[in-house]
């Protein structure tokens, strides 16, 4: 079973307004214990970022959880403009990733068992993050392998060729947002955007404990 409810039981603690705001200042105070704030190219980042992810705001149809954080208005503190436009561009590659998965007949778990097949991620912290259970997990890899597309528990060949042409086409789907920018400034985004990743996660923000830390430092 999955976190399905979750989202519904946090309505009884706060409000959606609030909720919005915590996850905001959360992220702010993350992004400056990061130092985000002090890199050289943080104007220039956000001036790419924001126009992809402007670009993108274009193309909503199709596409619900993107759809649903373009509602939301646009922050005032410069890195929580990039945070936002990250979450954009994340969210509306996201949803089209979905969409790839679904045409090629993989369900949610079963694109995670794949993804933990291909040795990107660990299985294991696949299990533990998403919270399906063990027989849930072996079932649907069984189901895999009837399908040809593992062998043991890594990918077969026909497993990493149908992963790859998901991608290929997620990636594809993706396009209206970062066609705006041409391949100059594709290739500049990319390269900025690995700097500033660098730094956060040598700031040990991906790791869960510490943003829930940063989080109730902004409380």
């Amino acid at each position: 079973m999955s976190y399905g409810g979750a989202l519904p039981a946090a309505w009884d603690a706060v409000t959606p307004e609030q909720m919005l705001a915590a996850r905001l200042a959360g992220a702010g105070e993350a992004l400056r214990r990061a130092k985000i704030h002090e890199l050289p190219g943080l104007d220039e980042i956000i001036g790419l970022a924001r126009r992809a992810a402007e670009a993108a705001c274009e193309h909503p149809q199709g596409r619900p959880l993107f759809a649903a954080h373009a509602a939301l208005p646009w922050p005032d503190e410069p890195i929580l403009q990039l945070w936002h436009a990250q979450t954009l561009l994340r969210e509306f590659r996201g949803d089209g990733h979905i969409a790839a998965l679904l045409t090629e007949g993989v369900g949610p778990l079963e694109a995670l068992v794949l993804h933990g097949a291909s040795g990107l991620v660990p299985a294991a912290a696949l299990k533990l993050s998403r919270a399906w259970q063990e027989e849930q997990w072996a079932a649907t890899k069984e189901r895999l392998h009837e399908r040809g597309l593992l062998d043991g528990d890594v990918l077969s060949i026909e497993g990493s060729a149908l992963r790859q042409h998901i991608e290929n086409r997620t990636d594809a789907l993706a396009l209206p947002a970062y066609g705006v920018l041409g391949e100059e400034g594709c290739e500049r985004l990319a390269e900025l955007a690995d700097t500033f990743g660098r730094a956060v996660t040598d700031a040990g923000l991906l790791d869960r404990s510490g943003f829930l830390a940063a989080l109730r430092a902004s409380a």
